[in-house]
């Protein structure tokens, strides 16, 4: 009896086992020429270009800019790292051999064109609502770059992430294909499309999945924090339209600091290209979805958090307010009423006010360069303080320039985030 009841269940695993393979199977598109430029308009290309910005591509699939889209960046997950594929029409190590339909199978389904299941670290949940002429377009740009020979590093995902015939299964729970209403506005099809703002911004579950519920929340990737966009956000003045506006042009804020990390690339090399049109678009659907302000509202909640600041500033007398004083103040010290967009404001700064204090600690480490934040200003990097010296300035900040809580394990993190970088200054 036992024995039969055992020789039952292994057949039982064996049958679902099957309809699981069925199920996650997907055939290959038969591979084509590389297509030549002459096959594409000029017209087609040139919009293809500015969506590729949009989707910030160029960021993702390039470690050398001398080899632009051929892959090889790493992105470190909790299950192993991923490296960027080469998404130049090399036939060989690039996408030279797919045609338009293993284009669009890929964007919109995660299934590479040989019929493997992609990793969501490719935001194909986002892409799903790109409409066909914008595949299209962007197609005719992504054939004609310069195809290049380059394989990139193999994925060291742990076992058995590492098992791409699971995706399907990941699929079955975490994707569900387009999501966008056919009236959503020109700013949502761009965020939630191409854009994949919310790749970034929300947290991820335990198997890798956008956090539902959370949308726009926040979340630490990469090693950098995207701060909450949502009702949630920490800051003490409320996004205006056009702080949003402003912030998403020229990558900076009079109320919020500067575009840096990883959004500088988003700002300064993704949508750069971008009309004035879409980049308004974006900064009204996130002003509506995080419940911004008026620009008077801005104006005196600045102020309030600038006078707060500079009070509780000036009743300190800790090794922080030292360290602020000589290394710092110069160049952050604002009036109340009329903050300076060249002078970020610390009281005003996500990186001081996040409910994490990576953003923090990296632009205090490896400074800001001219091609981030403010273009024509840079600001040092000071990585040859002492990790107790910054210690104590981000505790000061914490405390003087903000209401919210102070961080834990402050140290630990200034110390990984030295080695992340390569300086082990102790």
């Amino acid at each position: 009896m036992i024995k039969r009841i055992v020789v039952g269940i292994v057949g039982l695993v064996i049958v679902v086992f099957i309809v699981l393979l069925l199920l996650a199977w997907e055939s290959d598109i038969a591979p084509q020429s590389p297509p030549g430029a002459e096959t594409f308009s000029q017209e087609r290309i040139d919009r293809g270009r500015v969506l590729a910005g949009i989707g910030n591509c160029q960021s993702c699939h390039t470690t050398d800019t001398d080899q632009p889209y051929a892959g090889g960046l790493a992105f470190e997950t909790g299950f192993g790292t991923l490296y960027s594929t080469n998404i130049t029409p090399d036939p060989d190590t690039g996408i030279g051999q797919w045609s338009q339909e293993a284009f669009n199978r890929a964007m919109r389904e995660g299934v590479s064109r040989d019929g493997s299941h992609l990793f969501p670290a490719f935001p194909y949940p986002h892409f799903a609502n790109v409409s066909e002429q914008d595949l299209e377009d962007l197609y005719a740009y992504t054939m004609t770059r310069e195809a290049i020979s380059a394989e990139p590093p193999d994925n060291t995902l742990r076992f058995p992430f590492s098992i791409r015939l699971l995706q399907a299964g990941w699929k079955l729970l975490y994707f569900d294909g387009p999501t966008l209403a056919g009236d959503a506005s020109r700013g949502e099809y761009l965020a939630e499309g191409l854009g994949h703002c919310s790749a970034c911004h929300t947290p991820r579950n335990s198997v890798g999945a956008e956090a539902e519920g959370q949308d726009y929340d926040g979340a630490l990737i990469n090693d950098w924090f995207a701060p909450a966009l949502s009702a949630k956000q920490s800051t003490p003045v409320a996004w205006t339209e056009d702080e949003l506006f402003l912030y998403l042009r020229n990558g900076v804020s009079v109320y919020h600091g500067v575009a840096a990390g990883s959004m500088a690339d988003v700002v300064h090399q993704g949508l750069v290209e971008a009309s004035d049109e879409d980049i308004r678009a974006l900064a009204r659907y996130f002003h509506d979805i995080n419940g911004g302000g008026s620009d008077a509202q801005a104006a005196s909640q600045s102020a309030t958090a600038i006078r707060t600041a500079q009070e509780r500033t000036a009743n300190s007398l800790s090794r922080g307010e030292a360290l602020f004083t000589d290394g710092c103040a110069s160049c952050h010290y604002n009036n109340p009423d009329e903050p300076n967009i060249m002078r970020p404001e610390m009281s005003l700064n996500s990186s001081v006010t996040a409910d994490d204090p990576t953003n923090l600690i990296r632009f205090t480490l490896e400074g800001i360069s001219d091609e981030a934040g403010i273009q024509g200003v840079v600001m040092p990097g000071y990585a040859y303080w002492s990790n107790a010296d910054l210690v104590a300035l981000f505790e000061f900040l914490r405390e003087t320039h903000t209401d919210r809580p102070a961080w834990d394990n402050l140290e630990q993190r200034i110390q990984a985030l030295r080695e992340h970088a390569g300086n082990g200054k102790e």
